[in-house]
């Protein structure tokens, strides 16, 4: 039977009364305790329904006891996991004691096959929990560092990034020990304090030998990126009797310079052949090839037609490369560059030869090809793709018309500008005549273009970088990862012809982390482009104004025709269009009266003609006195 205080809800349940023993409880049937337990059911549905709403203060206390609730569940299954880890290892400790027990537990009759069975799946899981919690533990922080960093990684088996140059991972060689030393010592002389985000990924990737693909801000570190794992790896193996190991390929020579230069740093202390393909070291290959002799080169610099020229001639060799790197790759996967770069490509023949590409700027068409090339790569984004450095200041100025150019300029001239500074133009000639315009404004200025030879190219990048040229007037042709020190401001005289010409002139100032300033002219002709630099500016943090990024935008073929040509704008010159006219006719009246000036000298110059027509004119004139004075004195005689 139920009793009654469980069937009635309004009988009270018998107390116990303190001191008095408990009331020993019957045992109920099977039929009964179904029967008790859909009653508690019945009741607590009903109360559920009678109850009032709960209020919003009791839904939110509710809310935290759940909450506190799972904390401390978690709490208990961690201590739960230790305590079994401390188990397992008190376990494998000695496995005497656990014959011992086995021992114990048959001599008390017990089934001895039943706890040791337990004992060893106890271990088992406890080693599992310790491992996963382990190797999770380890990913979380790898992710955490990779978020703090904005590093973006995608490919299978990523390497963890390295936080400092001691953890260069290399093998255990002689060789490779000893190049671990001279590059950690010839890091700290180049005063690299720490890894950047870019060089904390993508160096572990290349020393595993890895295909790698890189996208990091102008200014990052990306050369010592390559240049740091390309040397070690070169170490590592050990070294070969001849041949090309690897090579470096850049987008223009000057750039190619600045990469040989860095190479050369870094390994100092190292007997490494590092050469810049020139035409002299070309001969020498040349040369080498013909005569087969030993052609030994840990490193060859060079910019893709030079190279491709001695491969189609058949006077180099490059079975034996090892590794192949290409720096500003974006610009080498273009339309010209890219047959040039999948001949080298398929002349490296190989099997293992491993690939790197690195750039500021990677566009999707151009990304997708790089693809096509790498086997099993690792991908690293740093930071915001195809955007400019958080560090750069950037600042847009409408100028009216082009002749509004020059005075902006002097006028940021008479403000005083932050120098050293950079100048952008669209080509050679307007580089000139910027160049003759700003000569005598009290700046030592100097321009780098094209038309220069080898020669006056190096001397003034010298003079810039040592400090005798304060102002350098260029074109795109420096755009690309030259690296400057302390460039303080980059002008963009000319608009860029596009987002990528405009992120990579502008980086050429805030780098390693220092601040820099970037000011751009726009003109009326040059409104159709400018919501394309907006949209980078406001990607890289700046403030733009919300009616640049409204505007319409310049159609396809417009785009296509701009990265083509750049438009056609006026000289560069002070002379005001009325002035101009005026000089024009007033030199063409000097002109014509020069020509009468030549034609009187032209008639002195014949003084025997003047003579005869001298006299002419006498004999005439006397003739003509002559009739008058007979007239006079007999008038009627005629």
């Amino acid at each position: 039977m139920v009793p009654e205080w469980a069937g009635n809800e309004a009988a009270s349940k018998p107390r116990k009364v303190k001191g008095s023993k408990p009331r020993r409880k019957r045992k109920l049937s099977e039929g009964a305790l179904e029967e008790q337990r859909l009653e508690d059911e019945a009741r607590q549905q009903a109360s559920q329904l009678l109850a009032p709403p709960k209020s919003k203060t009791e839904k939110r206390k509710e809310k935290r006891a759940r909450r506190r609730s799972r904390t401390e569940s978690m709490e208990s299954e961690a201590a739960a996991s230790q305590k079994s880890e401390e188990d397992s290892e008190g376990f494998s400790d000695s496995d005497e004691e656990e014959e011992e027990a086995v021992t114990l537990f048959k001599s008390n009759g017990e089934d001895a096959n039943e706890e040791p069975t337990d004992v060893k799946k106890t271990k088992k899981e406890a080693k599992k929990v310790v491992k996963n919690n382990t190797a999770s533990s380890e990913q979380e922080s790898v992710q955490l560092i990779r978020r703090q960093l904005g590093i973006r990684v995608s490919g299978v088996s990523v390497p963890a990034p390295i936080t400092s140059f001691t953890e260069l991972h290399l093998d255990s060689s002689p060789n490779a020990q000893q190049m671990k030393r001279l590059l950690l010592q010839n890091i700290e002389r180049s005063e690299y304090k720490e890894p950047t985000s870019v060089q904390m990924q993508a160096i572990p990737s290349f020393l595993l030998r890895r295909d790698l693909l890189a996208t990091a801000p102008t200014g990052s570190g990306k050369t010592a990126a390559f240049a740091i794992p390309i040397l070690a790896n070169l170490a590592a193996g050990g070294g070969t009797s001849s041949g090309i190991r690897s090579i470096v390929l850049a987008p223009t020579r000057d750039l190619a310079v600045q990469i040989r230069a860095e190479f050369t740093r870094l390994a100092t202390g190292k007997k490494l052949h590092i050469t810049l393909l020139s035409k002299a070291t070309a001969a020498t290959i040349a040369s080498q090839t013909k005569s087969k002799l030993a052609v030994n080169h840990d490193v060859l610099i060079a910019t893709p037609l030079r190279l491709v020229h001695l491969i189609q001639e058949a006077k180099v060799e490059l079975s034996t490369v090892e590794m192949v790197c290409l720096d500003e790759a974006d610009r080498l996967l273009e339309l010209g560059f890219v047959e040039q770069v999948d001949e080298i490509f398929a002349a490296c023949t190989n099997p293992k030869v491993q690939r790197a590409m690195f750039s500021a700027t990677m566009l999707e068409g151009v990304e997708e090809l790089a693809q096509t090339v790498l086997r099993d790569p690792v991908k690293v984004v740093v930071g915001t793709k195809n955007a400019g450095a958080s560090t750069i200041d950037q600042k847009l100025v409408f100028v009216g018309k082009e002749e509004g150019k020059l005075v902006a300029m002097k006028q940021l001239l008479h403000e005083g500008l932050q120098l050293p500074a950079l100048l952008f133009v669209q080509n050679k000639e307007r580089a000139n005549e910027l160049y003759h315009e700003l000569l005598y404004d009290g700046v030592n200025i100097g321009a780098v273009h094209a038309d220069r030879t080898k020669e006056q190219r190096d001397d003034v990048i010298r003079r810039f970088r040592t400090g005798e040229v304060w102002v350098l007037i260029c074109t795109d042709l420096m755009s690309r990862g030259m690296d400057f020190k302390a460039v303080n401001m980059v002008i963009n005289y000319d608009f860029p012809q596009s987002a990528v010409s405009y992120i990579h002139r502008i980086g050429r100032t805030g780098r390693n982390g220092r601040k820099g300033k970037a000011v751009t002219f726009f003109t009326e002709d040059d409104m159709v482009y400018l919501r394309t630099i907006a949209n980078v500016m406001k990607i890289s943090g700046c403030e733009v104004p919300d009616w640049m990024l409204s505007l319409k935008k310049a159609s396809v073929s417009k785009r296509k025709e701009l990265l083509k040509a750049p438009p056609m704008r006026h000289r560069i010159n002070t002379v005001s269009g009325y002035d101009l006219q005026k000089a024009n006719r007033l030199k063409q009246m000097k002109q014509t009266k020069h020509k009468g000036s030549d034609s009187n000298n032209q008639s002195q110059s014949e003084p025997g003609n003047q003579n005869e027509k001298t006299e002419e004119n006498a004999s005439k004139l006397g003739e003509g006195k002559n009739k008058w004075k007979r007239h006079k004195k007999n008038p009627k005689s005629e």
